[in-house]
């Protein structure tokens, strides 16, 4: 036994694939990049969606109508019943449900929706509630309190409710 026949399980570092290194390798002559063109010089890289000179089928595809995609506004999301975790009489706001990780940030924008129940009086700091999130935290005694996209409270409007 020598140093070379010593290997652990499987292959840690497979053999290099050395071109240009005469007939006998396989990978002579063209060095495994094919007689003339393109790839066949130095330095060349195609970019993704390239199709060697035909149409790429980017262009080929029709574009129509209107796409929302670039004016989209995103909001961090969040449900009512994962407000359950705050005490009676506490303050949430995008801060406070970060920090007990109940989502991660996908906007500085929070929206809080209607799914699941709440049985505590919270103050609800957001820039958007979906209308049954609203009246499920008035109805538990809580305050829901528009912000604008500053973070700055909007003037309170009625409650609809009453």
């Amino acid at each position: 036994m020598d140093l070379k026949s010593v290997t652990s399980n499987g292959i840690a570092y497979p053999d290099r694939k050395r071109v240009g290194r005469g007939p006998g390798s396989g990978l002579g002559k063209t060095s495994a990049r094919g007689h003339k063109g393109w790839g066949q010089r130095s330095g060349t890289s195609r970019r993704p969606g390239y199709e060697g000179g035909q149409m790429p089928i980017y262009r080929r595809v029709p574009k129509r109508g209107f796409t929302n995609a670039r004016f989209r506004t995103d909001y961090t999301l969040i449900n009512v019943d994962q407000l359950e975790v705050f005490a009676a009489g506490e303050t949430v706001d995008l801060a406070t449900v970060l920090e007990r990780g109940l989502t991660s940030r996908e906007s500085n924008l929070l929206k809080v929706l209607g799914d699941g129940k709440l049985a505590k009086a919270l103050t609800v700091r957001a820039q958007k509630f979906s209308k049954s999130a609203a009246e499920k935290i008035r109805a538990a005694g809580g305050t829901v309190v528009e912000l604008d996209e500053a973070g700055r409270e909007k003037p309170a409007t009625p409650n609809p409710a009453s």
